[in-house]
């Protein structure tokens, strides 16, 4: 039997060769990017200022917070992340609603468990914790005290990380700089600087915290102008969430200032950056007048309510990718 003549024509029309060569192009191209895939690896990586529990905060104080805070973690599933200005209690709540979460770092007050901490958080079934440590933002970083012109003692908490699925290792910073000292907000950046240094400088590093300053201040730039870090929202493909990161606690205000920063070494490409602006209600008055104007279905039922902000700082997280070999 003799093939039709409209498939004949078919299969020797260019349109039939192109489909055929375009169909291997695309599975080669699913080969490749599988392959990646098996030695392509993902971390979600935050900074939040969780603020201290302070009893003035009124209706905004930590123990109205403190399950939002956690669930807001849980649900946007950072991996590791270095929280500001958390109290021992604080953090050690926080770590209960974080079922197999663990965290590192001393009260800078003390060196133990006096005064805020810069903790950092990290989930125990991802990470091994290798190494960890403290020093203080000042001349001399041995023990609890204020450098330069800080008004407060400042602390950086590090620790040394291990993927346990890859074996990928890392050194997580994460740091508070004082809030009025200039002088002390540029030296705590080149002491950090020459910290990672004298650790192993070949080794990848991340740097977390509430900078006090935003994008286009001299002691970031010490940080991002250097040839070892750079700020993740630079690199990032995509960026989402608010443009500033400080909120005071009032959900309808802007800022253009960024103060909480992510900084990364070349090591990790950075897929996503996001400043989250999740917010929760509280009180609630039914909405009558509007229930009369029958614009909308009759099993809805509308509240007044007032929106709140679950820190006075918005957290910042990034989605990082590293290659193993």
């Amino acid at each position: 039997m003799g093939i039709a003549p409209e498939v004949n024509y078919i299969c020797g029309s260019p349109n039939y060769f192109k489909m055929i060569r375009l169909r291997k192009s695309l599975i080669l191209t699913m080969f490749f990017l599988s392959g990646l895939g098996l030695s392509a690896q993902s971390l979600r990586v935050a900074s939040y200022n969780l603020r201290y529990d302070n009893p003035g905060d009124s209706l905004d104080n930590w123990k109205y917070r403190e399950k939002t805070v956690a669930n807001l973690i849980r649900f946007h599933d950072f991996d590791i992340f270095g929280t500001q200005e958390g109290l021992q209690h604080q953090l050690e709540q926080l770590k209960a609603d974080l079922p197999g979460y663990d965290f590192i770092g001393v009260g800078r007050d003390d060196g133990k468990e006096a005064g805020e901490h810069s903790a950092i958080f990290y989930n125990t079934e991802k990470f091994v914790l290798e190494d960890q440590g403290d020093f203080w933002l000042s001349e001399d970083a041995t023990k609890p005290n204020k450098g330069w012109d800080a008004v407060l003692p400042r602390i950086c908490s590090w620790g040394k990380f291990r993927v346990k699925e890859t074996g990928f290792e890392f050194f997580f910073f994460n740091v508070h700089f004082d809030h009025v000292g200039k002088t002390a907000r540029k030296e705590s950046a080149r002491l950090i600087m020459e910290k990672m240094k004298a650790f192993d400088d070949a080794v990848p590093a991340i740097l977390t915290g509430d900078f006090n300053v935003d994008q286009n201040s001299d002691s970031y730039k010490v940080l991002n102008g250097s040839k070892k870090l750079t700020d993740a929202y630079e690199k990032a493909a995509l960026h989402y969430g608010a443009k500033g990161t400080y909120n005071g606690f009032k959900p309808d205000s802007r800022s253009d200032s960024r103060i909480d920063h992510i900084f990364i070494t070349d090591d990790f490409r950075v897929a996503k950056h996001g400043v989250l602006t999740d917010s929760y209600k509280t009180g609630e008055k039914e909405l009558e007048a509007l229930a009369n104007t029958g614009n909308y279905p009759k099993e809805i039922s509308l509240y007044a309510t007032q929106t709140r902000l679950p820190s006075d700082h918005y957290p910042v997280l990034v989605v990082l990718h590293y290659t193993t070999d």
